[in-house]
């Protein structure tokens, strides 16, 4: 019935391309958007707090990344915020960041599938070739084992002891940095052309990186072959309790945050958590509730529907109730980040507040102890 089968080769060879927002002044775009409707209108005043956000010169700004977003063609968005200091620090699926952005810095690309794939007809001739679908993208799998297998590598050369993700994703971003991957290279074992990474660009800008459910992809599948191959011996192993509480420290340190939400699930929740988490350390440490600021600002992009009472779709208005998000300058935006977010980003960029804005450098934080409760 389904007697089309074209080759591995066939398959792979249009390639998913980043959107460079600073090709495409949208501020005029966006701000006729403002007195349109729906989400239209909802979409305009996301890009306004983002661009209060990044004007504000005292609050600390963390992008939660969630679903199949670098895959998709995001990626250079977030590395033009991180260049240009409109991020301060990350929290993401694993697979944003190992699978889909570590990836392509090691050489491999993400394809465009043909139209008639997306129907799931074929997923079984995919299989056969070692080809894996995110709805309208492909992936090479072998190209995957070989992520899974750099991971295992850099897991294998450190101390063995717990790791928070981000001391491991920073360990990523030294791998890229500092010639290890050219070596790899030159002994053919990764492609010779590799491509701009957020891994790397956060490393060699002090942001942090956190994946907080981080053994959902490459990471922990390599990971994994590390924990067998040492049975017995000492291991590197991820600390997800630590990853809380670097995070927690972002907050203790800068008391004004802004959250910007691309999708939701764990990212969401752990960024939005940190604001209890300070309250639970402050009282610990003084014997009383000080009450921490909410984050002072919040934008959700997503498609879920609020109706299940599910984390991912809960309104930023609820978590208010739970103390975590103020509601001066809060905005849902229900679309699809591909489209959303290069409009939202690009709207900011290009009023660009940016250039008067320092790097808070937040992945310093964690070169000493972590700092007394209530500085900043």
């Amino acid at each position: 019935m389904n007697a089309w089968n074209p080759s591995k080769q066939e398959l792979l060879q249009q390639t998913v391309e980043h959107i460079d927002i600073k090709r495409h002044n949208v501020v005029p775009l966006v701000e006729a958007m403002k007195s349109m409707a729906y989400s239209a209108r909802d979409l305009a005043r996301a890009a306004e707090i983002y661009d209060r956000m990044v004007r504000d010169k005292d609050c600390g700004i963390v992008v939660c990344l969630a679903g199949s977003l670098m895959s998709a063609g995001l990626k250079q968005v977030i590395i033009d915020m991180i260049q240009s200091r409109m991020v301060d620090a990350i929290v993401s699926t694993g697979a944003n960041i190992v699978d889909q952005d570590f990836f392509e810095a090691l050489g491999f690309r993400h394809y465009i599938a043909e139209e008639q794939l997306k129907s799931g007809m074929f997923d079984g001739m995919l299989r056969e070739h070692g080809i894996d679908r995110i709805y309208d993208t492909l992936i090479d799998e072998e190209e995957l084992r070989i992520c899974d297998e750099t991971v295992k590598k850099i897991a294998d050369g450190l101390p063995p002891r717990p790791y928070s993700s981000r001391e491991l994703i920073q360990e990523m971003g030294r791998y890229l940095v500092d010639g290890a991957a050219a070596e790899e290279r030159q002994a053919g074992r990764l492609p010779h052309q590799a491509g701009e990474s957020i891994v790397q660009a956060a490393y060699q800008n002090g942001v942090p990186i956190f994946c907080p459910a981080f053994s959902d992809c490459s990471a922990g599948l390599g990971i994994v072959a590390h924990y067998h191959e040492r049975r017995g011996q000492a291991k590197t192993s991820f600390d997800s309790a630590k990853d809380f509480y670097e995070l927690t420290q972002i907050k203790l340190h800068n008391p004004v945050t802004g959250l910007f939400m691309l999708g939701g699930g764990v990212p969401k929740n752990f960024a939005q958590d940190i604001v209890v988490a300070a309250d639970i350390l402050m009282a610990q440490d003084e014997g009383k509730h000080e009450y921490p600021e909410m984050h002072k600002y919040a934008i959700q992009v997503t498609v879920a529907d609020v109706r299940d009472g599910a984390l991912s779709s809960s309104t930023l208005k609820e978590a208010s109730s739970w103390g975590k998000v103020d509601t001066t300058y809060e905005q849902m935006v229900y679309s699809e980040a591909t489209i959303a977010v290069p409009l939202i980003v690009g709207y900011a960029w290009h009023r660009r507040g940016w250039e008067q804005r320092k790097a808070r450098r937040f992945a310093d934080l964690y070169a000493e102890e972590p700092i007394s409760l209530g500085a900043g």
